[in-house]
């Protein structure tokens, strides 16, 4: 479901030291209080949690975050033999951070709004051999594959390329999906790992 940019809602955040897409799969394993009651009511109230990057500090102190961030939907979930929550989410939708505040059990409460979504924009010709770069990644199966269009793909390449994170998060903040791939083609030319 999409939203419309003017909203401002509040919705617990996830720090990571990760970068999660629209589109991606995040596999966690919670063992922390505070994770485990917001797993537990975002399942409760099927409502989603944002997940952000961690600028500075740890997934299990405190963290300064980057301000732009995935809503994450729980899929599934499964309590593993060593007592910890396994969880498997799905990345949704960007949005900005407009403040955040830490409770006292730590969790991190965030005042967010949208980033618009782009309309669908289809992969240009010169761009093409990122698609089949990345049909090459994911092998001949894959469910719901996209590769015509360039926000999938963009992103699809920005979470499996071995980039900072920071470069990562750069590539999440980009409004444009064709500019997204511009620069992971200028990338792939500069290390030397062209598309061909």
């Amino acid at each position: 479901m999409t939203h419309s940019a003017a909203d401002v809602f509040e919705l617990p955040l996830f720090p990571l030291q990760t970068v999660l897409f629209p589109g991606g799969t995040l596999a966690l394993r919670v063992f922390e209080p505070r994770y485990l009651d917001m797993v537990a009511r975002c399942l409760r109230e099927r409502r989603p949690f944002g997940v952000v990057a961690i600028r500075q500090g740890t997934e299990v102190g405190r963290a300064e975050t980057f301000a732009v961030g995935t809503t994450a939907e729980i899929a599934d979930w499964n309590r593993e033999p060593n007592g910890l929550l396994g969880l498997r989410a799905v990345g949704r939708q960007r949005f900005r951070l407009e403040t955040v505040q830490r409770q006292a059990d730590g969790l991190y409460l965030g005042r967010a709004s949208w980033l618009p979504e782009p309309a669908p924009a289809p992969l240009p010709a010169p761009l093409v051999a990122l698609a089949e770069l990345l049909r090459g990644m994911f092998g001949p199966d894959v469910a719901d594959a996209r590769f015509d269009d360039a926000e999938w793909v963009g992103f699809r390449l920005a979470e499996m390329l071995p980039l900072a994170m920071g470069l990562k998060q750069s590539l999440l903040e980009l409004a444009e999906p064709v500019a997204r791939l511009e620069r992971l083609a200028a990338i792939l030319e500069r290390d030397g790992r062209r598309a061909e």
